[in-house]
């Protein structure tokens, strides 16, 4: 049997990957960290996503929330049966792996411009690998925003590495629910836009997290003087092959697999303004 070269039939061959971490994020979220068994998939870029495979359970759409050299990590929160082996896996386990698909996050040109990052939930780990770059390159931008919303305070992601971001950005964060505890902001994370500091002419911003979430935070940008072309949306529908051949994830004439997830909102707000039956 001849090994695959890099990247070889990423669309329907899964590539061996084997676990090297698992990192608990919340009661409910895993970080797992993955490297080749033999060839590695071709370089992801923020913002893709990869087909991962439990053999035996079967294979679901997940972010790349990590990159380092041939290593992958993904975030998973267990919400259905792939979802949950994914979540139980040790270190030693093996995954299928296809991908890298669908389009990334774009940086803007180096000019100075200030960058607006806005999650709500899980969708902080496809910004993830986007934050860790900008902040890797902090004279290429202007002001970087961090604006994070979570349902309590126990779903927050990536906390520890929060607290380090901290040091380059403005990192706010809020949740709907606080438990005695908490001494942060309660509400939705829109309310966060009025606290961050950035040029409405020339800011980038990329939204990713619930539909409702995106389209208020975006109409709210939009309200702000901020260009519908600098706002990138990471959007999510229902992903089976990775390659737009099934339409699962069909959203008006795009194929999210193909086309997105990741889009401007010149493209996506009259798409999302159309009722889905």
């Amino acid at each position: 049997m001849t090994t695959p070269e890099v990247g070889a039939a990423t669309a329907t061959v899964p590539l061996p990957y084997r676990v090297v971490e698992r990192r608990v994020e919340t009661p409910e979220t895993a970080t797992i960290t993955l490297a080749p068994a033999r060839s590695p998939l071709a370089p992801f870029v923020p913002g893709q996503f990869a087909m991962v495979y439990a053999f035996g359970v079967g294979d679901i759409p997940l972010s790349v929330c990590g990159m380092d050299g041939q290593l992958l990590q993904h975030t998973v929160r267990t919400v259905g049966a792939v979802s949950g082996a994914l979540h139980g896996v040790r270190v030693g386990d093996t995954l299928g792996i296809r991908g890298p698909f669908g389009t990334g996050w774009e940086l803007p040109a180096p000019t100075g411009g200030d960058l607006l990052v806005v999650a709500g939930g899980i969708g902080m780990a496809p910004l993830r690998p986007l934050v860790v770059d900008a902040i890797a390159a902090p004279d290429r931008y202007g002001r970087l925003n961090l604006l994070i919303g979570a349902r309590t305070p126990g779903d927050v992601l990536y906390v520890d590495q929060a607290r380090t971001w901290q040091d380059t950005a403005c990192v706010l964060t809020t949740v709907d629910f606080p438990d005695p505890r908490w001494q942060g902001d309660v509400g939705l994370v829109t309310t966060l836009v009025d606290r961050a500091a950035f040029d409405p002419r020339t800011v980038a911003a990329f939204i990713c997290g619930p539909e409702p979430m995106i389209r208020a935070t975006a109409h709210d940008l939009v309200h702000r003087g901020v260009d519908p072309d600098r706002i990138q949306v990471s959007l999510e529908r229902t992903m089976h092959c990775g390659s737009g051949l099934c339409g699962h994830c069909q959203l008006g004439p795009l194929l999210l697999c193909r086309d997105g997830p990741v889009i401007t909102w010149t493209r996506a707000q009259p798409l999302l303004m159309i009722r889905e039956l």
